[in-house]
Order: structure tokens, then C-alpha cells, then sequence
């Protein structure tokens, strides 16, 4: 039942990402959207299914999804970051807890760049408002979308917890 769970959400992932063919515009909005599929794996078939399934979405959507770098956003960042946060979640610090997050994030973030750069070929644009410090600015301010989207996903595996974990259990946890 466990691996039926990831299957599903693993293809469902995939269906999703290649949606952001569609809406070229939500290049990060559905990436992360798509991570968050990952929650039930984690709650229901524990962090080594969830990291199987991210495995096996990010596989079929590096293949397969129309737009390149909101894949690379999805396999570098958003993919793994909703099984992480049980993992990172542990760490009793906050400000331990807050600097790990951010550093997994930054490190995402500037691989995402420079992949997208280097690899992909997207042509690296002037700022010519910001000069040389728009990838700085641009760093600064998707941390503070990071921040946002942390505390959103703690909420939404509270709420999971609250009202799916007790009802969908009893199908894993017999």
C-alpha cells in the first residue's frame, strides 16, 4: 500500500509539473505546489518512501517536463525540502534550526542559478536598475519567499496531521 501511495504521487507530481507548460508564468508556483504532494508519503510511509518517490518524480521530470528550469527549481529545492523539513525540523535550535534551512535554500537557490545559467543556457540578464547588485537583491528577496513558504508548509502538515493523519492511517498502519 505504501509503495501504491508513492506511485500515485510520484505520477501525480509529474502531471502537475508538466501543467507549468501550460501556465509558463508559474515557474516556481508549481514546483513547489508539487513538493508539497510529498507530505502524505511522509506522514503515512515514513522519510525513506518520500525520498524514493521524490527520486522517481524528479527522474520522469527532468525527462519530461516542458519547462527546464522550473524542473530544476522542483529537483534542486521543492521536491526534497517537505521530506527534509521532518528531518531538519528535529534540530531543537532556532536559530541552528533557521540557519540550516537557510543555508539548504541559499545553496538550492545558487546551484538553480548557475545551472539554469551554464547549463541551460538562459541568458543571465543586466539589472540595470539594481546594477550589480541584482543578484544579491534577488537572493534577499526570494529568502523572504522561503521564509513564507516554511511557515505555509509547517501549516499545511499541521492541518494534514489534524485532519487526513487519523483517516488515511488506518490504511498504513495496521
Amino acid at each position: 500500500m505504501k509503495v501504491a501511495l508513492c506511485g500515485v504521487v510520484a505520477a501525480l507530481t509529474v502531471v502537475l509539473m508538466l501543467f507549468e507548460g501550460l501556465v509558463s508564468v508559474a515557474s516556481v508556483a508549481i514546483p513547489a505546489v508539487a513538493g508539497c504532494l510529498l507530505i502524505p508519503i511522509v506522514a503515512e510511509a515514513g522519510l525513506g518512501h518520500a525520498f524514493g518517490a521524490y527520486g522517481a518524480a524528479a527522474v520522469l521530470v527532468l525527462l519530461l517536463a516542458p519547462d527546464r528550469e522550473a524542473a530544476l527549481i522542483y529537483v534542486l529545492f521543492f521536491g526534497y525540502y517537505p521530506a527534509l523539513f521532518a528531518v531538519v525540523s528535529k534540530i531543537k535550535s532556532r536559530i541552528l534550526l533557521w540557519g540550516a534551512k537557510l543555508m539548504i535554500f541559499n545553496a538550492a537557490a545558487i546551484a538553480e542559478g548557475l545551472l539554469a545559467i551554464y547549463v541551460l543556457g538562459i541568458p543571465f540578464e543586466d539589472f540595470p536598475l539594481l546594477g550589480g547588485w541584482g543578484p544579491v537583491v534577488l537572493l534577499a528577496l526570494a529568502n523572504l519567499v522561503f521564509v513564507l513558504y516554511d511557515y505555509v508548509l509547517a501549516g499545511l502538515i499541521g492541518q494534514y496531521y489534524r485532519r487526513f493523519y487519523g483517516k488515511l492511517g488506518r490504511m498504513f498502519h495496521r
